[in-house]
């Protein structure tokens, strides 16, 4: 089965892209891990799949992760897909919905989108974590890092706050940390180091997909615990390895990030050679 798809990214967090609004495609969970296999497929970050739009949404998004996990959100895959159903449609606004949610984006000047990713959510129960405690601050440490908050933005953050993010070994850390028994749907875990109450240094180690050049949602999750730990204002530059989103956590509890896109290049895959 001859099926195009598309290589996007933004800030370096790629994304495969299939389209199956005219058609259903056959995607299973290993189907999707196969695809994003960086050696034998052909390797991203995210999996996406364009569904039919639902009334009050332009198009459903679905999205699942290296090892063929489902996720709630993911804020860089959320704005390459607003820009593909706002060029086709000739729109300066589109709704994209997920399994956690409607994510309004607009088009903004200069090659950048910004989306609404929708109000954080702080309540242990919604992050969710495994019992109740302040969000604020949960008892978890390990190795040179401790303290950290979390919250939801469609799926679950933590994040840790250090002096120097390069001497954190995020990549030994990270799943250990990620599949804590603290949090039942294990957690994207985010290392911030506050530069200045407007800029923020971000490494995410991702769930279900490791170490990424760039994170919408933990972008969103970092600016949220650092504005309500103190350390940083509702807005914010949070700078990745792939690149910067500047961040605004409104009073209405709303997130916003704005970020550009961009395609890498097209292709056709024959799905009955994966999973």
């Amino acid at each position: 089965m001859q099926v195009p798809f598309r290589k996007m990214h933004g800030l370096g967090n790629d994304f495969c892209v299939l389209d199956a609004r005219a058609r259903a495609l056959p995607v299973t969970p290993a189907l999707a891990a196969a695809v994003a296999d960086r050696h034998f497929g052909v390797g991203c970050d995210q999996f996406i799949v364009m569904e039919p739009p639902q009334p009050g949404a332009d198009v459903f998004m679905r999205i699942r992760n290296p090892d063929g996990s489902e996720a709630g959100a993911c804020g860089n895959a959320t704005r390459c897909i607003a820009s593909l159903v706002a060029d086709e449609a000739g729109l300066d606004r589109v709704v994209v919905r997920t399994i956690a949610g409607d994510l309004p984006v607009e088009r903004l000047s200069g090659g950048l989108w910004r989306a609404d990713m929708g109000p954080a959510r702080l309540g242990w129960r919604e992050v969710p974590l495994a019992r109740e405690m302040d969000t604020r601050h949960l008892p978890l440490a390990l190795g040179p890092v401790s303290d950290p908050a979390a919250c939801s933005m469609g799926n679950p953050h933590a994040t840790f706050f250090v002096d120097d993010l390069d001497a954190i070994p995020v990549a030994e850390i990270g799943p250990k940390l990620e599949r804590d028994p603290l949090f039942p749907d294990r957690a994207n875990i985010g290392f911030a180091q506050v530069l200045s109450p407007e800029r923020i240094r971000l490494v995410i180690w991702e769930r279900g997909a490791g170490m990424t050049l760039a994170c919408g949602s933990g972008a969103c999750a970092t600016i949220v615990n650092a504005a309500r730990r103190g350390l940083a204002g509702r807005r914010a530059r949070v700078e990745l390895p792939g690149g910067a989103l500047d961040m605004e956590w409104r009073e209405d509890g709303h997130v916003l990030m704005t970020g550009p896109v961009a395609t890498a290049f097209t292709g056709e895959l024959d799905l009955s050679r994966f999973g």
